[in-house]
């Protein structure tokens, strides 16, 4: 069963909670896929089975249909945030990494019908994720650099200076409606570059200048 992990290996003394999404935060990943760019964040939720860690396997359900990676960073949140917390980011205490797994050809089909895009993206382990990088480890916020491998070639790259949306607009945002709990998780968008994931693909994920996570898809 997943538990959140820091990067030391130590297990985090934080429950399993929600994982709350944003759509289209990067423009250059809107555009590859004929979105419109949103003038407010995008939201959409994960439930807490689709945690698995990003870890040796990534055990998916081929029969589901084709899983496409959406490489986002990750924000661990250490402490309740709701709509009168006036500093949000001093609610984040972790920084990692994940795949916001999505079964393309199914959102397609939902969203050419006007209907939720929940059956596309919340099912079991469809949130590949990441051991956390401490807040106080990192020398800063607002400037952080990740990418994305599959079979050693880099398929995204991406740097918060390129969102739309930065993290203090994303925790206001989000907790003017949505309470955030210790435990919870937002997943802050993908840079352009989404694709198929590979049957037994090795899969790599690196924040900053930080050693790679790596972990091999597995089909079933």
């Amino acid at each position: 069963m997943y538990t959140h992990q820091w990067a030391s290996g130590q297990k985090v003394d934080l429950p399993l909670g929600k994982i709350v999404c944003v759509g289209r935060n990067y423009v250059e990943h809107a555009q590859e896929l004929n979105n419109l760019i949103p003038s407010e964040p995008l939201i959409f939720m994960k439930p807490s089975t689709s945690y698995q860690s990003f870890k040796e396997e990534i055990k998916l359900d081929k029969s589901l249909g084709e899983h496409h990676y959406e490489a986002e960073l990750a924000l661990l949140i250490g402490e309740r945030l709701d709509k009168h917390h006036t500093s949000p980011l001093e609610a984040i205490v972790g920084v990692g990494l994940a795949l916001d797994l999505t079964l393309r050809d199914m959102q397609s089909e939902l969203k050419q019908q006007g209907y939720p895009w929940e059956r596309a993206k919340a099912y079991d382990g469809s949130c590949p994720i990441t051991p956390f990088v401490a807040v106080n480890t990192l020398a800063a916020l607002q400037n952080l650099e990740f990418r994305f491998w599959q079979n050693n070639q880099l398929m995204q790259h991406g740097n918060t200076d390129l969102m739309i949306f930065s993290f203090a607009q994303l925790l206001q945002s989000i907790s003017q409606f949505c309470t955030l709990m210790p435990g919870d998780v937002i997943l802050t968008g993908t840079p352009k570059g989404v694709g198929k994931l590979e049957d037994k693909a090795l899969l790599s994920l690196q924040l900053n200048d930080q050693p790679k996570f790596e972990a091999q898809v597995k089909l079933q």
